[in-house]
C-alpha cells in the first residue's frame, strides 16, 4: 500500500494559427503542388519561412509566452504573433524611407543640379543610435497614395493641389499643378517649397499637420518590395482538403520602388522600419535590393 504515485502524463493541444496550416502533411502539399515557392516561403509558418520574412527569435519566444499552453484545441489569433514582432522591431529597427508606389515631384523653386544633405534620426526614441544623412533636391519621389488632385475632405492631411504638407525631416511643400498620362494617371506633381521651414514651423504661424515620406529622385536606389499578407482567406483553412480554393490571391505582391542610397549596404537579417510603411528585411535568397515585408505598423486586416 506504500507504492509511490505513478507519474502523470498530460496532453496539450497543438498550436493552430489563423489563416495558415500547421500540419506538416498539409504544408508539404502546399510545397509539392507549388502553391508556395518552398518550405522557406515567407508566407509559410516554418522556422525558415519566418526567418526569411524577418521574424526574430525574441519575437517568437514572446509570442509563446503570450499564448501559453492549453489542453483545449483552439485557433490562435495571428495578430498576437504580429504584435510580438511589431513590439520587438519597434525598439531595435533603424528607420529609413522607401517609396513603394512612386510618383515624381518636381519642386520648381528649388535650384537645379543641387543636392542638399539633411540629417534625420536613425531611431526617434533612441538618440544613441545616431543620425543618418538623407538627400533633398529638385526632383523627389513620394508615394502615389499620398497625393490627390482634389482633397477628398477637410480632414485630408496629404498632398493635394493648393494644399501644403511637410516632407519628413525636410521642408513644407505646396502642390501647384500635376501632369497626367494618356490613361489619366498622374505622372508628375509640381510643387514649391518654403525655404524657411526646415526643422521648424512657418514663421507666419500657419499650421501644416500632414507629414509624408519621400526619397530624392536622382540618388535613390531601385528596390523590389515583396508585400506579404495572410496565406489563406479562411481563418481555419485546416478544416478543408481543398487548400488551393482557400488561398489568398493577394498574399504576395511584388512592386518596384525606391529607397534611400544608404540602403545599398542593407544587411540580410537586419530589420528596418520603412517610415509610414512597415517593417522590412532584406531577402536572403536574392542578389539585388529585395525587401520582404515582415509586418505593417498596425493591424490593417479586415
Amino acid at each position: 500500500f506504500n507504492k509511490p504515485d505513478r507519474p502523470h502524463q498530460y496532453e496539450f493541444s497543438r498550436l493552430n494559427l489563423e489563416y495558415t496550416v500547421m500540419s506538416k502533411r498539409k504544408l508539404q502539399t502546399l510545397v509539392e503542388d507549388k502553391l508556395v515557392s518552398g518550405w522557406n516561403d515567407p508566407r509559410m509558418p516554418t522556422i525558415s519561412g519566418l526567418r526569411r520574412r524577418g521574424y526574430t527569435p525574441a519575437s517568437i519566444r514572446d509570442f509563446a509566452e503570450r499564448i501559453g499552453i492549453s489542453k483545449v484545441d483552439s485557433i490562435t489569433d495571428v495578430a498576437l504573433l504580429e504584435a510580438s514582432i511589431r513590439d520587438d522591431l519597434n525598439v531595435v529597427a533603424p528607420r529609413t524611407m522607401g517609396v513603394i508606389n512612386p510618383i515624381k515631384v518636381i519642386i520648381e523653386n528649388y535650384p537645379e543640379n543641387s543636392i542638399e544633405a539633411l540629417q534625420a534620426p536613425i531611431h526617434p526614441q533612441n538618440e544613441l543610435m545616431g543620425k543618418r544623412e538623407i538627400n533633398f533636391g529638385r526632383e523627389l519621389y513620394i508615394d502615389r497614395a499620398d497625393f490627390a488632385e482634389v482633397a477628398p475632405n477637410g480632414k485630408y492631411k496629404r498632398l493635394a493641389i493648393d494644399k501644403e504638407v511637410r516632407l519628413r525631416n525636410a521642408y513644407i511643400i505646396n502642390a501647384t499643378r500635376c501632369e497626367k498620362d494618356s490613361d489619366g494617371e498622374v505622372t508628375t506633381v509640381y510643387c514649391t517649397y518654403d525655404t524657411d521651414t526646415l526643422g521648424k514651423n512657418p514663421s507666419d504661424g500657419r499650421k501644416v499637420k500632414g507629414v509624408i515620406h519621400f526619397v530624392e529622385a536622382t540618388t535613390a536606389l531601385e528596390a523590389e518590395f515583396m508585400l506579404y499578407d495572410r496565406l489563406f482567406i479562411d481563418a481555419n483553412p485546416g478544416k478543408s482538403d481543398d487548400l488551393a480554393s482557400l488561398l489568398n490571391p493577394n498574399s504576395c505582391e511584388s512592386v518596384q520602388g525606391f529607397v534611400e542610397p544608404s540602403m545599398a549596404g542593407a544587411k540580410v537579417g537586419v530589420a528596418y522600419q520603412f517610415e509610414r510603411e512597415g517593417y522590412f528585411c532584406r531577402d536572403n535568397q536574392s542578389d539585388g535590393l529585395v525587401f520582404n515585408k515582415t509586418v505593417g505598423l498596425r493591424d490593417t486586416w479586415n
